[in-house]
C-alpha cells in the first residue's frame, strides 16, 4: 500500500501536461495526464482502440468543425 501511494504521489508531483502509464490494481493500462481522471482500459479494450486508431483519425478529420479542441 505504501509503495502504491508513494507511486501516486510521484505522479501528481509530474508537471502538468505530462503523460504517464500505469498498470492499476486491477491489472487494467491507466494513462495519467490526459484529464483529470486517468484513462483505465483492460488490455483487451487497449487492443481494440489501437486498432481502430485509423479510423478514428479520420472520423476527427471528418468532424472536426464539430469537434472541441482543449487549450
Amino acid at each position: 500500500e505504501i509503495e502504491r501511494l508513494r507511486a501516486e504521489n510521484e505522479n501528481l508531483k509530474r508537471p502538468r501536461g505530462q503523460t504517464s502509464l500505469r498498470v492499476s490494481e486491477k491489472g487494467a493500462l491507466s494513462v495519467y495526464g490526459l484529464g483529470r481522471f486517468p484513462v483505465t482500459l483492460y488490455r483487451e479494450q487497449w487492443e481494440k482502440l489501437l486498432a481502430m486508431a485509423d479510423d478514428i483519425r479520420q472520423f476527427m478529420a471528418e468532424n472536426d468543425h464539430l469537434l472541441k479542441k482543449k487549450e
